[in-house]
């Protein structure tokens, strides 16, 4: 997706290993102008009910303690990824979106390990998050990388389907 703020400087690029070698992603903090891309993105990666209409993604991405990191590929300077976090000593992941194109080359590990970085720095001693319990993808995602199931939310989503809590210490 065309990133609208990419003429900027941003930071250092991350390489990743992906099928065709390493792809640099840049992370950086979103920027108004990034709105409608992540929306529209948001729409792409999940189906009604869980996706987020544009109130609430704004709501999220305003709310007092949040914060949300963009992934940019640094040579085409398209968002591949987003994540929206809530601050506080237990976080709260809110979304983390990726891209189909930039799906399995790191960038949801790249944004989830610098959202837990910045967690960390800030203070808090956990993070927790939901998916859709059949979102098998998203589990073994989060699994993968130390998150936990501790219960199950029924009809969290709007579309009906019971949601997944999970949880990582941040020690």
């Amino acid at each position: 997706m065309e990133n609208p703020g990419c003429n900027v400087t941003i930071s250092q690029p991350s390489l990743l290993p992906g099928y065709n070698g390493a792809v640099a992603f840049v992370i950086r903090n979103f920027k108004p102008e990034d709105f409608e891309t992540l929306w529209q993105m948001d729409q792409e990666c999940f189906p009604p009910g869980i996706s987020y209409s544009k109130q609430e993604l704004k709501a999220y991405v305003r709310r007092r303690g949040s914060f949300t990191l963009v992934a940019t590929n640094a040579d085409q300077c398209k968002v591949a990824g987003f994540i929206v976090v809530h601050d506080g000593p237990t976080a709260h992941v809110i979304t983390i979106d990726v891209d189909t194109a930039a799906r399995r080359s790191g960038v949801g590990s790249l944004l989830l390990q610098a959202a837990e970085d910045r967690l960390r720095a800030e203070g808090a001693f956990a993070v927790g998050l939901e998916t859709a319990v059949d979102n098998l993808a998203a589990l073994s995602f989060y699994k993968r990388h130390g998150y936990s199931v501790i219960r199950t939310s029924p009809r969290y989503y709007s579309n009906g389907v019971d949601a997944l809590v999970m949880k990582k210490e941040l020690v």
